[in-house]
């Protein structure tokens, strides 16, 4: 116990902790293309090296998978179509029990522009995307800014940036766009609540909405 606890400490010391759990999003950061793979693969044998404990699967989870798969399917060919209020939360609460990652990706100030700065993260995400497991699964592209200015404005940024994501990774990766959903939640859904300005505020959450493996190792 002693060494994990150690281990733990050096980890949150340097940022770079990784918790691979349903619900549990690793914290932001410049992370591999494997610690993105290895947060958004569902069930995966090697999580288990990562995590403390593995949650297990109860008829209330299952019943809730259940009851998103109408959401899941309409969501594969919406097209253009805005999501509703109602869908963004219902979105927003099948991230909090399916894997998921948060990621830094930097945008120029004010603007949906790629800084330079984030195309290593983005080429370590799309790189994880393409490969057999998770290249079929639908995958949410969250946006999320710190509390700073309106609600509307943060809204609209948050949402223009996470399209920008998306059809990066399109145009650079072999992903398909009806596979890659974008959603914009502002200043409404901070990871650090207690700080709004926090900059682990201004993140991209990645949702995979899996809820198996797409294929085997």
């Amino acid at each position: 116990m002693t060494y994990i606890r150690d281990r733990m400490t050096r980890a949150l010391l340097t940022g770079s902790l990784v918790w691979v759990a349903f619900g549990t999003p690793t914290l932001a950061g410049d992370l591999s293309q494997q610690q993105i793979f290895d947060a958004l693969i569902p069930h995966a044998p090697h999580a288990l090296t990562r995590s403390l404990t593995v949650p297990a699967p109860d008829l209330a989870s299952a019943q809730n998978g259940s009851d998103h798969e109408a959401l899941i399917e309409s969501l594969r060919h919406r097209g253009t179509r805005s999501l509703t209020l109602q869908e963004r939360e219902e979105i927003a609460a099948m991230a909090k029990e399916r894997p998921a990652v948060d990621l830094q990706i930097y945008f120029d100030f004010n603007s949906a522009a790629i800084s330079p700065k984030a195309v290593p993260q983005l080429t370590n995400l799309g790189n994880a995307l393409v490969k057999s497991e998770l290249k079929d699964s639908l995958v949410t592209i969250n946006g999320h800014t710190d509390a700073k200015g309106s609600d509307s404005y943060n809204q609209q940024l948050s949402e223009r940036r996470a399209e920008t994501i998306k059809r990066y990774l399109v145009d650079h990766f072999q992903l398909t766009s009806e596979n890659l959903v974008t959603v914009g939640y502002g200043k409404q859904k901070p990871k650090n609540p207690a700080h709004p300005l926090a900059p682990e505020n201004r993140r991209v959450e990645v949702v995979n909405l899996a809820t198996q493996v797409q294929a085997q190792y």
